[in-house]
């Protein structure tokens, strides 16, 4: 009897420790601040709302992230006039989008002609649903990819050889690259100074084209009491670069909130995440994917 107490005793101790440890693996997320301090969902929400526009830089196939937009657009609904954006839709989608949110078209016809991303139904779906409910403007941002590949491959000079029409879907100010903007020189880095056969100058000069596209029709859009809330994969804004570089250029007074989103084995805070953004949304890498 005095053998089994003890076996039990040692049993229970050990126990704890297992306990903690399975906590620690399965906390899924956690969200931080700029100085690596640990904030609730609701403290993010209450500052990012002041502000004219919200980035939301997402990892495209990260439920967490995916689930935290719904919620934050959610939130900041209730006390202000939302207009959504998101780099998932392209310019020329607009009318399709805007016939869908009005009602004029079934979902069926939206989905059939709007070039929708393939994990729409799981991860976009839901805020276009909630515009919809809601009477919400909900812009398509995006250029059309074709123009931004077309810029990859020959450069910026060949978006001169469009046509009228076709140039209703680009910004009216012409393009010029920020070659100074730290998201252009990361992509340099990362590359190696090679673009994989392609012209490395003529890649970053593609992706601006879509963040000052973006920008362009954020600014478009918004009117003066509208908190304009986007979403678009997080390299486009993290750092404050990219969208958040031109809109600065665009309007200095303007007030952007911008949200990174990034993947760690451990969810203890890095260094390197402090110049991400004002608020940095780290995922456990085990955590699942959408697509």
């Amino acid at each position: 009897m005095r053998s089994l107490t003890l076996f039990l005793i040692a049993f229970s101790s050990v126990i704890p420790s297992f306990h903690g440890l399975a906590q620690e693996k399965l906390e899924a997320y956690r969200i931080y601040s700029s100085n690596g301090k640990v904030v609730s969902f609701e403290e993010m929400t209450r500052v990012l709302a002041k502000n004219d526009v919200v980035l939301f830089g997402e990892m495209h196939n990260n439920p967490i992230d995916h689930w935290l937009q719904i919620e934050l657009v959610k939130a900041l609904d209730e006390a202000h006039n939302l207009v959504l954006g998101a780099e998932m839709f392209e310019r020329d989608d607009q009318l399709v989008l805007f016939e869908y949110l009005s009602g004029t078209i079934r979902l069926e016809h939206f989905k059939k002609e709007a070039k929708l991303w393939p994990n729409y139904d799981t991860d976009y779906a839901p805020l276009v649903e909630f515009a919809k409910e809601n009477d919400l403007q909900f812009i398509a941002t995006n250029v059309p990819r074709r123009y931004a590949s077309l810029v990859a491959s020959k450069g910026p000079l060949a978006l001169d050889s469009l046509d009228e029409e076709a140039k209703r879907f680009l910004p009216q100010l012409s393009l010029v690259v920020d070659t100074a903007d730290v998201g252009y020189n990361d992509m340099r880095e990362m590359m190696g100074g090679h673009g994989h056969g392609m012209n490395i100058e003529n890649l970053i000069a593609a992706q601006a084209l879509k963040d000052y596209t973006m920008a362009i029709n954020i600014i478009r859009f918004r009117s003066e009491k509208d908190l304009f809330v986007h979403f678009n994969g997080s390299f486009h804004s993290q750092k404050f670069s990219g969208i958040n570089t031109y809109l600065k250029k665009l309007d200095p007074l303007l007030k952007v909130g911008v949200i990174a989103s990034t993947e760690s084995e451990t969810l203890a805070f890095q260094d390197d995440w402090k110049e991400l953004g004002d608020f940095i949304i780290v995922t456990h890498t085990s955590m699942t994917k959408t697509h």
